[in-house]
């Protein structure tokens, strides 16, 4: 399970039942969560529920793609479509074959785009830029948003239309305050993800640290936590966990017999990022005086 669908809260036990019911379904279906919440975590975990995950799983960005690129990329071109065209090349609808097409950050499309995209899941077929004969489109759509895009095609800034055909099946993440009970389990698991990318051995979170990660509203939901997680693993400091680090450190000091090589290997730390620590802390009276 992705680590950001780790948890025991009714919130999250329903996003996997919803992954569950819809894994084998060709239906489009619409992400919906503050940012940071893993909206990508759950299209990728519904591709790979289902028979489609031997399939493609293709990530178009659609916040990040430039908008006269964003056909190209999306549709694919034919040779001579556009100077800079030397061969032709296929586009990201057509990639995903008979796999997952997820649409990541979809509210942020010009309208102008969103009637190609339109098109595309009306029809079920598209043409490269630059022309030639349509092609099916094959592939499962999944879309993501953090915005709310009812109130965005109340204003004019979002297609109605665009709108029912993305908002089939909707999947709500909620944001990491409304699951707090989630928080040690998840945690720990951020935190043994990010000492391995590191390297490092990553020390058991205690109840008191973890209780003061509860404490914390984290506004960037899943992807602050394993951010600050794994600033705290190399050694910088997060508003969160700064308290408690004062104590871990004295007293992996007194059971060291305030050796800094025998303290740091118990906190899971280089040397000089314990020595560091100590001279910012004033915890140097811990440190016996040859």
């Amino acid at each position: 399970m992705d680590a950001g669908l780790i948890g025991g809260s009714e919130a999250i036990a329903a996003v996997r039942r919803t992954i569950a019911s819809l894994s084998d379904l060709p239906t489009t279906v619409l992400v919906t969560g503050e940012s940071g919440t893993g909206k990508g975590l759950v299209a990728r975990a519904l591709h790979a529920s289902g028979r489609r995950r031997t399939q493609p799983f293709v990530h178009a960005d659609c916040a990040g793609l430039p908008e006269p690129l964003f056909e190209s990329e999306l549709f694919g071109h034919e040779r001579g479509a556009f100077t800079g065209a030397l061969a032709a090349r296929i586009g990201r609808a057509e990639a995903a074959a008979d796999g997952t097409l997820f649409l990541d950050e979809v509210g942020e499309l010009p309208l102008r785009l969103q009637a190609k995209l339109l098109r595309l899941l009306q029809e079920r077929s598209f043409e490269r830029v630059g022309g030639g004969a349509p092609r099916a489109f094959r592939a499962r759509v999944i879309a993501a948003t953090n915005l709310d895009l009812a109130a965005a095609v109340a204003r004019g800034a979002f297609r109605r239309d665009l709108l029912f055909r993305l908002d089939v099946a909707r999947i709500v993440l909620p944001p990491l305050r409304e699951r707090r009970e989630d928080l040690p389990a998840l945690a720990q698991a951020l935190a043994r993800r990010a000492a391995e990318r590191l390297g490092r051995v990553c020390p058991p979170l205690d109840p008191a640290f973890v209780a003061r990660l509860a404490a914390y509203d984290w506004p960037g939901n899943v992807r602050e936590l394993e951010n600050a997680l794994e600033r705290w693993l190399i050694g910088a400091e997060h508003p969160a966990a700064a308290p408690r680090e004062v104590e871990q450190i004295a007293a992996a000091l007194a059971a060291a017999g305030g050796n800094v090589a025998r303290a740091a290997r118990r906190l899971g730390l280089p040397r000089s990022t314990l020595r560091g620590r100590i001279a910012r802390h004033g915890l140097g009276a811990a440190i016996p005086r040859d």
